[in-house]
């Protein structure tokens, strides 16, 4: 269980660059589109479409399968009723709602259609972090804050 374990930690690391990454990516792509960079915008849309899809979501699918594994293998009465992994697991479905709209905004420079603002995406960046170092602490402590 110590390797699934260890594969999980991985794939959460690599999932959390691309979460940390590809917003940080978006706020470069507005501003090449704000320049008239049409080159540069082309090589944003294919930055971004190889980190969120080669290596964004095949790590959360790892990192989503890996911890089911472990939360099905350490499943009793008491770990059911832990206050920290109710708060954690609701965190990371929100970290999967962030994922999604990291595609959907992709999906929208790739076409062309981008609508939000550089300041939009500088803010948009942080939110992982938040989350990050939430779930970090419930895992650490194993009880809410």
């Amino acid at each position: 269980m110590l390797l699934v374990k260890a594969f999980h930690i991985i794939a959460v690391i690599c999932w959390f660059a691309g979460l940390f990454y590809l917003p940080r990516l978006y706020v470069y792509h507005v501003q090449a589109l704000n320049e008239g960079d049409s080159k540069g915008s082309e090589r944003f849309k294919t930055m971004e479409r190889k980190l969120y899809r080669g290596i964004m979501t095949p790590s959360a699918i790892i990192a989503l399968a890996l911890g089911t594994w472990m939360l099905v293998d350490r499943w009793d009465s008491s770990f059911a009723q832990a206050t920290w992994m109710h708060i954690k697991l609701t965190l990371i479905i929100l970290l999967f709602g962030y994922h999604h709209l990291c595609g959907v905004y992709q999906r929208k420079f790739s076409l062309d259609n981008n609508t939000k603002s550089e300041k939009f995406f500088r803010f948009f960046n942080e939110l992982p972090v938040f989350i990050l170092v939430a779930v970090i602490i419930l895992v650490t402590l194993k009880q809410p804050f």
